[in-house]
């Protein structure tokens, strides 16, 4: 922007500042919309800085991706964790869909969030710094029980060692290596991310018949607002979605 008009973008008047991002949006060819947003973001903390109020006011709004979320059916959840032949891949998926945990809340577990006697998880620090505690289940326990007999970890659930031998926690690329084999191998046509689990989880979850605001305390969200795309993907109601055409022609959309 100070090479456009050759000058700091402090010095530049109302409709300069408006023009060049709306230039930015809607002529320059990128795969996304990433530097627009980025071109806003910058501005926006620029003027902050600088005490720039109207100029900030001024600035157009971001918004919001309306894509829905890729989810797996049961079925797919159940062959994509019987995959991997390790314990620790599989707890490390069974973690990231049973407690919907994004992936930076699943690398940040201490062995002391884990509750085995009372089936549950601590997530600290999540996303905005907010706490919350999640249900484990029995099958997760059970994991989590012979995991922790057998690798004896001595403070973050999943860990590496450094080239001195020092312990860290796990990656971001370990995890994302772990969804990525897994799909290979399970064979499921499907762009699979740790944040499908989470969607996963979060849409089983309504169509088991979770309500909608105990759905938003386990997933951490701050609004009620985010948590509501799930009702555009769950498959909720007394009868199954299903295709008129099937039953013109009488095929049983049950089975």
């Amino acid at each position: 922007m100070a090479l456009h008009f050759k000058c700091c973008p402090s010095e530049l008047d109302t409709e300069q500042v408006l023009d060049y991002p709306h230039d930015v949006k809607n002529k320059h060819k990128t795969p996304s919309e990433s530097f627009f947003k980025h071109t806003v973001y910058g501005l926006r903390s620029l003027y902050k800085l600088l005490g720039i109020v109207d100029k900030h006011i001024s600035l157009p709004q971001i918004e919001r991706s309306k894509k829905l979320p890729v989810v797996l059916s049961q079925e797919a959840i159940k062959r994509f964790l019987s995959t991997p032949k390790l314990l620790k891949h599989r707890l490390i998926i069974g973690l990231l869909y049973g407690c919907g945990l994004r992936r930076f809340e699943l690398l940040n577990i201490d062995i002391q969030d884990i509750d085995l006697y009372r089936k549950m998880l601590h997530i600290r620090q999540g996303k905005d710094r907010k706490d919350r505690y999640v249900p484990l289940g029995v099958l997760l326990c059970k994991g989590l029980k012979i995991y922790l007999g057998v690798e004896q970890p001595k403070r973050w659930l999943f860990y590496r060692k450094d080239g001195q031998g020092n312990l860290l926690p796990y990656s971001e690329s370990g995890v994302q290596w772990v969804i990525k084999t897994t799909r290979k191998l399970s064979s499921i046509n499907k762009a699979i991310t740790t944040h499908s689990l989470r969607h996963s989880y979060a849409t089983h979850l309504l169509e088991q018949g979770l309500d909608i605001v105990s759905l938003k305390e386990l997933l951490g969200h701050a609004a009620i607002e985010t948590t509501m795309i799930y009702l555009h993907v769950s498959q909720l109601g007394k009868e199954k979605a299903f295709s008129p055409l099937d039953r013109i022609y009488g095929i049983d959309t049950l089975s």
